[in-house]
């Protein structure tokens, strides 16, 4: 008898939560698609539909330990402000593939002892 061997569970240091605020449905659809190109995730491949006067958060979480494939570049309908939290490899590995996707500067840090939170401006190449 022929067994498979059980799949290790997720390493929780190569998660990465992310928040896409204040942008349009259009533009988190870009960024996530560029994400799960790369990535595997906890969230669906489409952020849910929302009325245009409802504050809008999406949210989903990375793991960042195996990238699937990179992205190619995005084009979004303005720049948008991304916050990562993770471990701080985890983070930066996200934001490695995110600059094969986008232009991305580091728009600020708040580290802390195993984990670092990073608000990430992307805009077009």
């Amino acid at each position: 008898m022929t067994t498979t061997p059980p799949t290790p569970p997720p390493d929780p240091a190569s998660d990465v939560s992310v928040i896409l605020d204040s942008c349009a449905p259009e533009d988190a659809r870009v960024v996530f698609t560029a994400l799960l190109a790369a990535f595997p995730s906890d969230r669906a491949p489409e952020p849910a539909e929302v009325p245009d006067t409802t504050p809008t958060v999406w949210a989903a979480t990375f793991d960042v330990s195996r990238t699937l494939d990179l992205p190619g570049a995005a084009a979004l309908s303005e720049p948008v402000t991304l916050t990562a939290q993770g471990g701080y490899r985890a983070v930066d590995r996200l934001g490695e593939v995110l600059a094969e996707a986008f232009e991305v500067v580091v728009a600020g840090t708040a580290p802390g002892d195993q984990e670092q939170e990073v608000r990430l401006r992307l805009a077009n190449r």
